[in-house]
């Protein structure tokens, strides 16, 4: 079969899975708009006990790592994202027909261009879901989970579907 026709039907396989990937980057880059909109920086609305939506800025990477390196970091992770959502969209055009390990790529790869797409923006990340128990309270302060928002949430659901993809196919041997 013609090279040609081999990539368009690699296209249409994996366009499913490059429209969740898509689907992603817009409800969050719409959220994320409704929080600049309403909230100013550090601005906090309680929903339960355990929830707020604040307004937060993440200059660093997870858990605020590098997040006072000076502005070099953006780039560095702006360049990373663009990396893996490139190496990212080439694994889905090779492997859309493993419905599990698409799903898991297609997520993170909505994701990560979420972040990437705040970075180029605004440079940093925002993040507005503030989850927070007493039980936390040693590991973070006041027991307030990092804030994140739903690009790092497809990240982590990506994450968590390719460790069981791994492990699901290791034990069919």
């Amino acid at each position: 079969m013609p090279e040609a026709m081999q990539n368009a039907g690699a296209w249409r396989r994996a366009a499913p899975w490059l429209a969740w990937a898509v689907l992603i980057v817009v409800l969050d880059q719409l959220t994320k708009r409704l929080i600049l909109q309403h909230y100013q920086l550090g601005d906090a609305t309680p929903i339960t006990g355990f929830f707020n939506i604040v307004r937060a800025h993440n200059t660093g990477a997870a858990f605020s790592f590098l997040a006072a390196a000076g502005g070099w970091q953006r780039w560095l992770f702006t360049a990373i994202g663009v990396g893996v959502g490139a190496f990212i969209a080439w694994q889905l055009l090779r492997h859309a027909g493993q419905r599990l390990f698409a799903f898991s790529l297609a997520s993170i790869l909505g994701g990560a261009v979420g972040n990437v797409v705040d970075r180029l923006e605004h440079g940093y990340v925002v993040d507005f879901l503030d989850f927070h128990w007493p039980f936390l309270s040693g590991l973070f302060y006041r027991g307030h989970f990092p804030a994140f928002n739903l690009a790092d949430s497809a990240i982590t659901l990506g994450a968590v579907c390719l460790i069981l993809d791994e492990l699901l196919r290791s034990r069919r041997g």
